[in-house]
């Protein structure tokens, strides 16, 4: 008996050593990205700001919803930046923003208005939405991954799809 709970005990702080270590890892992996979403920013109101840019400018609206604690997040953010042909396409012919859901703040207004089921998708999720600020559409963005990272031909197509004619 006294070997068995030995075993357990053993068992036990692999566990424990394990999922930190794995927490380590993640905490590392987060830290070596751009942090784009910010927790303290009334989502709203850079929104109507930019609906109102959007208007002018005739230009469509792609919110990524996620937060700087989610690695898919800041590694699709990572990689429309550091592509140039995508940091262009989205630079000239789109407008982009980063809707934050944390702990800290989980915008709930703003979900509820924009999109209520997106959570059901993961994380990140795009939001898009015209000048007007309807809803153009809601999509998940894991068909848009390959491998550890994302498939630029998708992402192009993704993108392309809503920028106006």
């Amino acid at each position: 008996m006294h070997r068995f709970i030995s075993y357990i005990l053993g068992a036990i702080l692999c566990v424990g050593y394990l999922q930190v270590d794995a927490q380590q890892k993640t905490a590392a992996a987060l830290d070596q990205f751009e942090k784009p979403y910010d927790p303290e920013e009334d989502a709203q109101q850079a929104l109507d700001s930019l609906l109102l840019v959007a208007k002018e400018t005739n230009k469509n609206i792609i919110v990524q919803a996620g937060g700087n604690w989610c690695i898919w997040c800041l590694r699709f953010n990572n990689y429309i930046h550091a592509d140039h042909d995508l940091r262009k396409l989205v630079n000239d012919k789109l407008l982009y923003y980063h809707l934050n859901y944390s702990k800290e703040n989980k915008n709930e207004a703003v979900f509820q208005r924009y999109a209520p089921t997106g959570n059901q998708l993961g994380y990140p999720f795009f939001i898009v939405l015209n000048g007007q600020g309807e809803v153009l559409a809601v999509r998940e963005s894991g068909s848009l991954e390959a491998g550890e990272g994302y498939d630029k031909a998708k992402v192009t197509t993704f993108f392309t799809e809503f920028i106006k004619k």
